[in-house]
């Protein structure tokens, strides 16, 4: 699977993919469906070409969770993606995990 650069991605890359599902690979041995919930512009200055933009997951968690780390985004059109996911908290169907391209 080719892997993806972050530095190449802009919020056009994930839309089409909203409310698919990816598969995240918090650590070599756990791999977990997540659904891309939402894909959201960041208002506001920045020195690359790109503007701002966060992608937010949802997976199946209810009661534990991973810590802030490098994951990686795996996805059969988009391959492999390297993001910083930081998680957000439950709502009522699971865990959230957010990426925030700046």
């Amino acid at each position: 699977m080719e892997t993806t650069s972050s530095e190449l991605l802009h919020s056009s890359d994930f839309e089409p993919y909203l409310n698919q599902v990816f598969q995240i690979r918090f650590t070599v041995e756990i791999t977990l469906p997540a659904e891309l919930i939402n894909v959201t512009e960041i208002p506001g200055y920045t020195t690359v070409d790109r503007k701002p933009f966060s992608i937010l997951f949802r997976t199946a968690q209810k009661t534990e969770y991973f810590r802030q780390s490098v994951c990686i985004l795996q996805h059969p059109v988009k391959g492999e993606v390297p993001v910083f996911l930081v998680p957000l908290g439950l709502d009522e169907e699971g865990m959230r995990y957010e990426a925030v391209f700046s």
